[in-house]
């Protein structure tokens, strides 16, 4: 049987972030950590994390200590469905916390370089409204927001 996985390298981080990351979302957990037995190749320390299997919300990743040649973009992100504003509030703080950084759009960077994505559903619904006008408000008021605030856009 086969399944897809997302892969994520970090610098030397991959132990520290999945501690972060399961600790946020429910039925989450990590199930494994391997480390760099002695004599490995730099940047490692032996003993250190080289990967770690975890789950978010059901959904196993894996993750490496790679080293820094490989660093995040904004050209993949986590996409997470927040149904409610105190839901958004909660992991928007948590994953900006420590050194992340809030971008545009309910997108973010956590403090490992890894970028996020805090939606509603509430959001698709208001962008595909068939009042075209006020699918335009509610795009220009996302478009305006770096955390999405939900009474915000059904104002618009």
């Amino acid at each position: 049987m086969s399944s897809i996985n997302p892969f994520l390298w970090f610098d030397d981080q991959a132990e520290e972030a999945a501690k972060l990351y399961v600790s946020l979302f429910p039925d989450s957990r990590i199930v494994d950590v391997s480390r760099y037995p002695d004599g490995a190749p730099a940047p490692a320390e032996p003993g250190s994390a080289m990967s770690v299997t975890f789950v978010l919300d059901g959904i196993e990743f894996q993750a490496l200590n790679g080293g820094p040649q490989f660093p995040f973009t904004e050209a993949f992100s986590l996409f997470v469905t927040a149904e409610t504003q105190e839901k958004i509030d909660f992991y928007w703080h948590a994953l900006i916390a420590d050194g992340g950084r809030p971008s545009q759009c309910g997108w973010l960077e956590d403090k490992f370089g890894l970028s996020w994505q805090i939606v509603p559903p509430v959001l698709a619904e208001l962008l595909g409204d068939p009042d075209r006008d006020r699918a335009g408000r509610v795009m220009r008021a996302m478009l305006a927001m770096q955390k999405i605030v939900i009474a915000d856009l059904e104002a618009a």
